[in-house]
């Protein structure tokens, strides 16, 4: 059953990435994005780390698509998509990079698979319970400044966009 949950993920983590960087129309490469990020919260639902797949899906295919998609639909630029690419450099310089990130993958397969001495995750790595016990033993200071560091930023943000009413 893993296994075939592995390769529906893989194929639609493939696919909905390819269509990221082809098609031309910007809403449907960020609707492509949201179900590539679903696709990764599923890898992570697939090594059993049930917080790390909730706060994929909550905050990167939620929270942040919607900001992505709020700057597509304010920028409203049609004329730009209609330009002929013009990046021989940027396209040589993909080539380049995605030979080197083939290469560094060959060769992370070629060592997991020969006992190349990756840790083995514990049975309660990620899960609620075990980051909740992190969060709130070792860490706690730093969560909690983090928290107020939200606190405030969200208060200066409101305080930046409210607009002055004059009498």
């Amino acid at each position: 059953m893993e296994l075939v949950a592995f390769v529906v993920l893989t194929a639609l983590a493939l696919v909905s990435g390819l269509m990221v960087i082809l098609h031309r129309n910007q809403v449907v490469a960020a609707l492509s994005l949201a179900a590539n990020l679903v696709a990764i919260a599923g890898y992570y639902m697939l090594l059993n780390a049930q917080f790390l797949a909730l706060l994929q899906v909550i905050v990167y295919a939620g929270a942040i698509m919607v900001l992505i998609l709020f700057v597509i639909m304010l920028l409203n630029l049609p004329e730009e998509a209609r330009k002929p690419g013009t990046g021989r450099v940027q396209a040589g310089l993909a080539i380049v990079l995605a030979a080197a990130f083939a290469l560094i993958l060959g060769w992370a397969l070629i060592r997991a698979t020969d006992g190349g001495g990756y840790p083995a995750a514990s049975d309660t790595f990620g899960t609620v319970d075990s980051v909740g016990q992190m969060l709130f033993t070792n860490f706690f200071y730093a969560f909690e400044a983090i928290s107020l560091l939200l606190v405030v930023a969200m208060i200066g943000a409101v305080l930046l966009a409210k607009r002055s009413v004059e009498p």
